[in-house]
């Protein structure tokens, strides 16, 4: 929310981790609208690549996800899973103020491939960015994140810049942390759908945390069914894998920022239930 003449102007952010099947974009409906207005979020932005049944995200769940009130939405290493999302990232060809526009996918994939890795926007008169990045240790091929994040940053205006770097190794986010510290306001992990307790702010005002955690069924294995995950390492035969359904939680993260030096202020981890 803005701020007073008695107080610094903020921007506060809310991250939702990564929204899983059903359960998770229930949760989501069922606590989204209470969540913000407790932490007065101006901006909500959420990982969606999991939302359709655990594998990949479909135009019409890409669509009520926005009518719940998200804002943005980043992807990852599965955002191909369901084939008729391209035809949705085409569908912002040429067209900017389209909702397709406001979902992104890894920037640091060629070039050539649908959509987008970035999405520049204003919130209560606030300009911000947004950057959906993606690892490389234990991942697919990508371009290199850190010197890809150099380019994008050199283009970018907005004060406020939110990254969500979707990635498997520790090691490759903390340095990624470290490597940016100073020049976005916060950099979030993604992708292992286990929550770290380590957010921070770091030396130069970066809010940081190694990964916001799944939103959706934790009775289960990163929200797969458990029987069919321990059966698969027991036998070593490929199985079709199934969301879990029990114990769904709703991991997050609020980072308040300062609008005139773009730095993180504070950072708020939230697991509920």
């Amino acid at each position: 929310m803005l701020g007073t003449d008695n107080r610094e102007p903020v921007l506060n952010i809310l991250f939702i981790g990564d929204i899983f099947g059903r359960p998770g974009r229930n949760i989501v409906r069922e606590r989204l609208r209470e969540i913000v207005k407790q932490h007065s979020a101006d901006l909500v932005i959420a990982n969606c690549e999991n939302a359709a049944a655990g594998f990949g995200i479909t135009p019409p769940l890409a669509e009520e996800l926005f009518e719940l009130g998200i804002d943005v939405m980043t992807t990852g290493n599965h955002v191909w899973d369901k084939r008729e999302i391209i035809e949705y990232f085409q569908m912002a060809d040429g067209n900017p103020h389209s909702p397709a526009r406001r979902l992104l996918r890894p920037a640091n994939y060629p070039s050539h491939l649908p959509g987008w890795g970035t999405y520049e926007g204003q919130k209560n008169g606030i300009a911000y960015a947004v950057i959906n990045l993606q690892g490389r240790v234990f991942m697919g091929s990508s371009d290199d994140p850190f010197t890809y994040a150099d380019r994008l940053l050199e283009k970018i205006k907005a004060k406020i810049v939110f990254v969500d770097f979707h990635a498997e190794a520790t090691s490759e986010k903390v340095a990624f942390g470290w490597y940016l510290d100073g020049r976005v306001t916060a950099l979030v992990g993604t992708h292992t759908h286990v929550p770290t307790a380590d957010e921070t702010i770091l030396a130069k005002g970066t809010a940081y945390i190694t990964d916001v955690g799944m939103t959706g069924p934790y009775d289960g294995v990163i929200g797969v069914k458990k029987e069919l995950v321990i059966d698969r390492f027991l036998s070593g035969m490929p199985a079709r894998f199934e969301p879990a359904s029990g114990d769904v939680r709703l991991c997050a993260v609020v980072v308040e920022c300062d609008d005139e030096t773009g730095r993180a202020k504070r950072i708020e981890r939230l697991m509920l239930k």
